[in-house]
């Protein structure tokens, strides 16, 4: 059930100052977001490899994975995580990470907001999700069609952990483990900020001073658009997961 006013857009709302805690994409602010396209240079074509292609098929959480059942068709619900994780198998391809990496990285990313109690700034939910995934190792890697081992759930931990601290923000610790797994770590911080265009204003949008990743701006164009078709989708009626697939395979991802 939404808690956004029904006769209310999110971009009014949030023109308002009154987004509520639980928010829904709107034809109108999903018309406001196509008509506020910035001027983009298309994304080149990346070919992803079979077993990220396999896991981005496989990327959409149960309901009971989430901290909040109200998140799963919210803006940082499950279209948003299989978004962030299709732009990490971009990322981890164009940076040229290995199978296990790029396996790490897009299970991080499909699980990155799932502790998540709501749509604002909810903070500390990295961390939350970061013990979630621990304690249910064997559950997310078993539905991935994996099989967990100590080494890989810390490198994916460790990035779910620090995907919503800046980098400016780093504690001792955050550093020490971010230095260790700091490929995994950047890709995901990447997908997930170049995943702000469904957000309803544009000084919410991406922005590089949120990330380290040479090919962030590459690849706004196609992260716009993986928005667009997706949010559209949705709101035509397609579920949350299967309005993403068909965004990939239109990207020619999948």
């Amino acid at each position: 059930m939404s808690t956004t006013p029904t006769n209310a857009s999110l971009i009014d709302l949030a023109a308002r100052g009154q987004l509520p805690l639980h928010q829904y994409m709107d034809r109108a602010t999903i018309d406001w977001i196509a008509a506020n396209r910035p001027d983009l240079q298309p994304s080149p074509q990346p070919t992803l490899r079979p077993i990220a292609q396999d896991l981005l098929r496989r990327a959409g959480l149960p309901h009971e994975w989430l901290a909040e059942p109200l998140l799963y068709d919210s803006i940082h619900g499950i279209r948003h995580s299989m978004r962030t994780a299709a732009l990490v198998a971009v990322l981890a391809e164009v940076n040229g990470l290995d199978d296990t990496d790029t396996t790490i990285a897009i299970l991080a990313a499909t699980v990155h907001d799932c502790q998540r109690h709501h749509d604002k700034d909810d903070r500390g939910h990295g961390a939350r999700a970061a013990i979630w995934l621990a304690a249910n190792a064997d559950t997310v890697w078993n539905r991935l069609g994996l099989t967990a081992a100590p080494r890989r759930v810390m490198q994916a931990a460790t990035a779910v952990r620090l995907h919503d601290v800046p980098y400016s923000a780093f504690s001792p610790d955050d550093q020490a483990d971010y230095l260790r797994h700091r490929t995994i770590c950047d890709v995901v911080k990447a997908a997930d900020a170049l995943d702000r265009y469904r957000l309803p204003k544009t000084k919410w949008w991406p922005s590089t001073q949120r990330v380290r990743e040479p090919a962030f701006d590459t690849f706004r164009s196609l992260a716009f658009d993986l928005v667009d078709i997706s949010e559209k989708a949705h709101l035509r009626g397609v579920d949350s997961a299967a309005a993403v697939l068909y965004a990939l395979a239109e990207k020619e991802l999948v």
